[in-house]
């Protein structure tokens, strides 16, 4: 006899007494896994309440649970000052510590870039010295090196794991900054050369990181209701508080910079400067993040446990292994209008946000003509300060159900538009002295705070979490990929156009955003990501029709899913409720074998979703001994047939009658 077959009962035949609860007492034993407090009021999913209902309902929930965290914040510091800032950096300094070494490297950059040109200018200005070409390259290597690794470790990150990418991504950038710290050359030409290539090495490194922190953010370590629950009030917050992580990097590398500077220019501001203060100023910028990227790679490697509990799960269901090619072709046929919203989005925001970053000089000169490189530095920190004020507004936004990911997108977009062609106008008035200049100067700030708290930020998060598990690095990564695409633009277009005409070109790309976010963009706010995978496993079966859930709620799709595709139709609350408690059932009794027969799958964790309620409702089946064995059976009739269980207990051909 097998194994199974010699398994004693995982529960008793008896407790008859259970098969008399009131059917009204028993259907409220499911009812924290079925109708969450924080999706549901009275059995009604939020999203279908009438509009008045809807948003008192949404106030009073999310107030409820800012008097939640605040009261935790507030016994946590009682019992050690240092807890909450302690959990701040636990959660989400050491998820977006990547971004922040990336931020503070290529910040750095761009920042040095007119310091070279002042120190060599017969390399870095008029080219004399230094091929042209390998100028430009420093820019567009870098951007290609980006490409590459986001595409790349995408695709490792859904085959091999996340952690291998979080690891790799370490690895290489710590490679890349400790090239950029110690390059040289014979001739000036030399250095820029090598100094380009260390930028690509260290480019392919930051690619990566774009896939892996935002589904190592979105990806909660906890299993069970605490994590489902905090995935569906709190997952934008807690992707967007690692993603401004990077912001913080700029800021670092602006004050280190301006400190350097005052060091190594003996006390001075203003040129000249000359190539001893230029090499130490640079060198030790680079010299200083390396440590950071040490500590980033020893972290990676021996603190990160739970980094492919995600993909694994999601892997698990699918009933597949490696890479899930079906679900990727899926991808581009069930999806693909998802994927135009996420990449196109990405690449107008990025045309916004480092086109901004390339002309800032043209705003900082007409602001203050003749801006010594220190001054320069000044006006950038200042920006990079209401940059990270739109960061935690959208941190602070982002999940709040009236207003959420789709519409700070669109607003974003829409600001950007409104004040970029406010500029192009009125673009000589605004050069006059005077109030004029102050206007300029409020617009200038106006578009690095709208869009990090818009497009920037929300981009980041979308492009991950639209998407299936299995999958979910790689449509991250190619739509970051396309939006590299959006920032390499304006780095060749500025060089053709003039001032005035950038001012004109920019403001259709906001436009631009706006309409795809608004035409194929689905707004996920507060949904279920499990909702997510469940539908997903219907479309991979071919019977997208049999899901009936909130993942095809009117609420959370597309306008073009919902008026083209009539995605919505489908959408059944109590069809959804039955098959939620057949899968229920299942899962249970996948439990429950694992917890008398160690050839079951002991190690799912989804495990965590038994409470003794659910196990009060099942064992009040009168048929649950019946079903078990009729279970084990099942499992052990594929076994003997050859069939690779991935997940026992929970194939769709053990769900057969």
């Amino acid at each position: 006899m097998s194994a199974i077959e010699e398994a004693k009962p995982p529960l008793s035949t008896e407790g008859s007494e259970n098969t008399d609860i009131h059917a009204d007492r028993r259907d409220a034993l499911l009812s924290e896994y079925l109708l969450p407090d924080d999706s549901y009021i009275n059995g009604v999913y939020w999203a279908d309440l009438p509009n008045g209902e809807r948003q008192a309902w949404i106030n009073q929930s999310s107030n409820a649970e800012a008097r939640r965290e605040l009261g935790n914040i507030g016994r946590s510091f009682k019992e050690d000052p240092i807890n909450p800032l302690s959990h701040y950096f636990g959660k989400y300094v050491q998820n977006g510590m990547g971004l922040f070494v990336e931020g503070y490297t290529l910040f750095s950059i761009g920042n040095l870039s007119p310091l070279f040109s002042a120190v060599w200018p017969s390399c870095w200005k008029t080219h004399k010295t230094c091929n042209v070409l390998w100028i430009d390259a420093v820019t567009y290597l870098e951007i290609c090196g980006i490409i590459i690794g986001q595409i790349a470790v995408g695709i490792e990150g859904d085959w091999i794991g996340r952690k291998f990418g979080l690891v790799q991504d370490a690895a290489v950038m710590l490679l890349g900054v400790i090239l950029l710290t110690s390059v040289w050359g014979t001739t000036l030409n030399g250095w820029v050369i090598g100094y380009a290539w260390s930028l690509f090495i260290y480019g392919v490194g930051v690619g990566g990181e774009y896939p892996m922190t935002s589904t190592r953010a979105l990806e909660t370590g906890v299993n069970g209701p605490a994590g489902t629950r905090d995935d569906r009030m709190h997952r934008g917050r807690n992707v967007v508080l690692a993603f401004l992580m990077q912001g913080w990097g700029q800021v670092f590398n602006q004050v280190i910079l301006i400190l350097l500077f005052v060091i190594f220019h003996a006390g001075k501001t203003t040129a000249p400067y000359n190539e001893k203060f230029a090499q130490y100023t640079y060198r030790v910028s680079f010299g200083i993040v390396a440590i950071l990227h040490t500590w980033l790679l020893y972290h990676r490697i021996y603190h990160i446990k739970d980094a492919d509990t995600a993909v694994k799960k999601a892997k698990k269901r699918l009933n597949t292994s490696g890479y899930d090619r079906q679900s990727l072709n899926l991808i581009m046929g069930h999806y693909w209008h998802r994927l135009i919203a996420s990449a196109i989005g990405w690449f107008a925001n990025d045309f916004f946000f480092y086109g901004n970053k390339i002309f800032a000089g043209v705003f900082i000169g007409i602001i203050k003509p003749g801006a010594s490189l220190f001054v320069t530095w000044e006006f950038n920190l200042i920006n990079i300060a209401v940059s990270l004020c739109g960061y935690y507004m959208a941190a602070l936004l982002i999940d709040h159900k009236s207003y959420g990911r789709k519409t700070m997108q669109q607003v974003g977009f829409f600001f950007d538009f409104l004040l970029f062609l406010f500029g192009a106008i009125f673009f000589k008035e605004l050069q006059k002295p005077g109030a004029p200049i102050a206007g300029l100067q409020a617009m200038y700030y106006l578009s690095s705070f709208f869009n990090q708290f818009g497009p920037n930020c929300t981009s980041f998060l979308v492009a991950a979490e639209i998407f299936p598990a299995s999958i979910r690095a790689t449509a991250h990564g190619v739509s970051a990929a396309t939006g590299k695409l959006g920032a390499l633009a304006p780095t060749i277009l500025y060089n053709y156009i003039g001032n005035q005409t950038k001012f004109w070109v920019v403001p259709w790309f906001g436009l631009l955003g706006a309409m795809v976010t608004w035409a194929f963009l689905p707004d996920t706010t507060g949904l279920d990501l499990r909702e997510q995978e469940r539908y997903w496993a219907c479309v991979r079966a071919g019977r997208p029709e049999d899901y009936h859930g909130i993942a095809v709620h009117r609420r959370h799709l597309s306008w073009y899913e919902i008026h083209v595709l009539h995605r919505d139709r489908h959408y059944d609350a109590e069809l959804d409720k039955e098959a939620k408690i057949d899968e229920l059932r299942v899962l249970y009794e996948s439990w429950a074998i694992a917890q008398r027969d160690e050839s079951g799958d002991s190690d799912d964790v989804d495990h965590a979703f038994i409470s003794p309620d659910i196990v009060k409702y099942f064992e009040s089946e009168k048929d649950l001994p019946k079903r078990i064995k009729t279970q084990q059976n099942k499992e052990a009739a594929l076994q003997s047939q050859g069939h690779e269980l991935h997940l026992r207990s929970k194939l769709e051909e053990t769900m057969r009658v």
